[in-house]
């Protein structure tokens, strides 16, 4: 047997729906190729029929990505399947991932179907998903509260049928490594055919075990692990990819097995998802947190500095964390920079660096020490590959503990200005209701978040925002010196993304397509989407995460769903 272990990274379609966590078509790709430079052999992009803006998504990342497998997702339905095989019908290596419930508490609640036809469902998916492509995966919907007997009876049909890959998730996060190892050791002793496929598994984190369960299955013969970019996903998340990674890198002893995985990629990765979703993982999450290589105790220090595999099991290089910390400032020059930003891992185009550049050096005249983290954060802003339709140009805000805060906000649209001012529970809420009076258009804001990029009292600030346009959300950030400028940024970041979305369904599905969708246009005839006034602060605005989710069909059925490509009632409500 193979000791290399597939990594199968599922970030773009299970750790999208983690709430708050879904990425736009371009950010999609832009994850795709950063994953793709981490060394994945498979990367899912998505679920074809949840939405237009999936297909269009797995169909860009199938376009763009070319060395690993792009898979998509589909029901045993023939409508998904054959939509999901539209979908990566460019990818240079395409696999279809189709998926049916095999315990009984999903077949009997939630499908409604007997063992006998969901195992039909499951062999006629599979054999329609090999008239596309010769790469299949099977995966049985929560194997681990599944009877074994049945299982093993789905495994061994789906293989028959022509599946290349058969898939065991945990999807409830339910079992424990000793029990999830014998089940895999079960299955490989028990199902005719199965030395034929590799065996995957895809591990929840719902009781903390799924790194943990993942290992126990390849330990028990499993070749594939399905896992996410810092551990995203449904609930409370999936598999950590680099966690499982370093697990069997610096455990070589005693997990005598080998990745692909390029670990050095490992930081950039977990720092593009964070800031493409605003969701910064803990501080001490193991591998990637803030504080993973970080030692304050005097007798840990004291052991560092004089070994430092005394505390560290794994150093900060290995998994691509820089150590030179102060970098560059007022007077570098564009070509210094640019090199600084390629060594932290950042290749920009000429029109990205410039742009980054300006950044630059408006931060540089605000503060004495430019570090990675600045540079990484400039850098992020200035790879948004969203058209900018409003900017930013001057903003004044007063704040104070005895009067109502104040904003004098200046925008300019097409080269013009455009001015407007405004009161507010706080200067952040006062600029927000400015802004909305300039663009003619008010958002409601979902979620907002700050954290200082660096250190000192000259710390950049990053600001995340979700602002709600309509039953739409979508994401906005920047960073700057001053917390209200970056919040006043990232609050255009998402008003841009919202006007950039409405015009590229226009111009991509017609007026006819569009026209259902809750309104996000600009200009005196705008939809108001709440009521006028609204002076409240960020953490005093309604907080809704989770309200508004992505409207994936059910799985037993296309009613209340998605309509194939072409139908003038594609369903868009999802996290942008």
């Amino acid at each position: 047997m193979s000791d290399r272990i597939l990594i199968f990274d599922t970030t773009l379609r299970d750790g999208e729906q983690s709430p708050g966590a879904s990425m736009n078509l371009e950010e999609k790709v832009r994850m795709a190729r950063q994953i793709d430079a981490l060394g994945v052999d498979v990367i899912e992009a998505g679920f074809p029929m949840a939405s237009e803006d999936d297909f269009q998504a797995v169909r860009a990342v199938a376009k763009e990505v070319r060395r690993p497998i792009i898979a998509a997702l589909a029901r045993t339905t023939p409508e998904d399947v054959e939509r999901a095989c539209r979908a990566i019908e460019d990818a240079a290596r395409p696999r279809l991932h189709t998926f049916i419930a095999t315990s009984d508490i999903h077949l009997q609640h939630k499908l409604r179907k007997t063992r006998d036809e969901a195992l039909a469902m499951a062999i006629a998916a599979v054999r329609q998903a090999r008239g596309y492509t010769a790469d299949v995966e099977f995966s049985a919907e929560d194997a681990t509260r599944s009877d074994v007997d049945y299982l093993c009876r789905v495994v061994e049909a789906v293989i028959e049928a022509g599946a290349t890959t058969v898939n065991i998730p945990d999807t409830v996060g339910y079992t424990i490594p000793s029990e999830f190892n014998r089940l895999i050791a079960t299955l490989r002793q028990r199902v005719k055919g199965i030395d034929r496929v590799v065996v995957s598994v895809h591990c929840h984190n719902d009781l903390g075990l799924a790194v943990a369960n993942s290992l126990a299955a390849v330990e028990a013969g499993a070749r594939q692990v399905e896992c996410t970019v810092n551990g995203i996903g449904e609930r409370a998340g999936n598999a950590s990819l680099e966690e499982l990674v370093m697990a069997l890198y610096v455990r070589r002893d005693a997990l005598p097995f080998t990745t692909g995985v390029v670990t050095t990629e490992i930081h950039k990765s977990s720092q593009l998802l964070s800031n493409i979703t605003g969701m910064m993982v803990q501080p001490n999450k193991a591998v990637v947190g803030r504080n993973a290589f970080a030692h304050e105790a005097g007798i840990h220090q004291d052991g560092v500095l004089k070994e430092r595999r005394t505390y560290e099991i794994m150093t900060p290089e290995s998994v691509g964390i820089p150590t030179n910390r102060l970098v560059l400032g007022k007077h570098s020059g564009r070509h210094a920079l640019g090199k600084k930003l390629a060594e932290l891992g950042y290749k920009l185009t000429r029109p990205e660096l410039d742009k980054v550049y300006s950044r630059f050096i408006e931060i540089a005249d605000q503060k004495k020490e430019i570090f990675d983290e600045d540079l990484i954060a400039i850098a992020h802003e200035g790879m948004k590959e969203i058209p900018e339709t409003y900017r930013l140009k001057v903003l004044q805000a007063t704040a104070g503990s005895q009067k109502p805060s104040t904003a004098t906000v200046t925008l300019q649209k097409a080269g013009a200005d455009m001015v407007a001012c405004a009161v507010g529970d706080g200067p952040v809420a006062a600029t927000y209701n400015a802004i909305d009076l300039i663009t003619n258009f008010r958002g409601r804001l979902v979620d907002y978040a700050i954290r200082s990029v660096s250190r000192g009292r000259d710390a950049m600030g990053e600001v995340f925002v979700h602002v709600d346009f309509g039953g739409r959300t979508f994401t906005g950030k920047a960073a700057s010196t001053d917390v209200v400028d970056a919040s006043a940024m990232a609050y255009l970041h998402a008003v841009n993304k919202a006007l950039h979305l409405s015009h590229t369904l226009e111009a991509a599905v017609g007026r006819e397509v569009a026209a259902p969708v809750p309104a996000v246009s600009e200009g005196p005839v705008a939809t108001r989407l709440d009521a006028p006034g609204r002076t409240e602060t960020p953490a005093r605005r309604e907080t809704a995460a989770g309200s508004q989710r992505r409207a994936v069909p059910a799985e037993d059925g296309l009613s209340g769903g998605v309509k194939g490509a072409g139908s003038d009632n594609i369903r868009l409500i999802r996290l942008v």
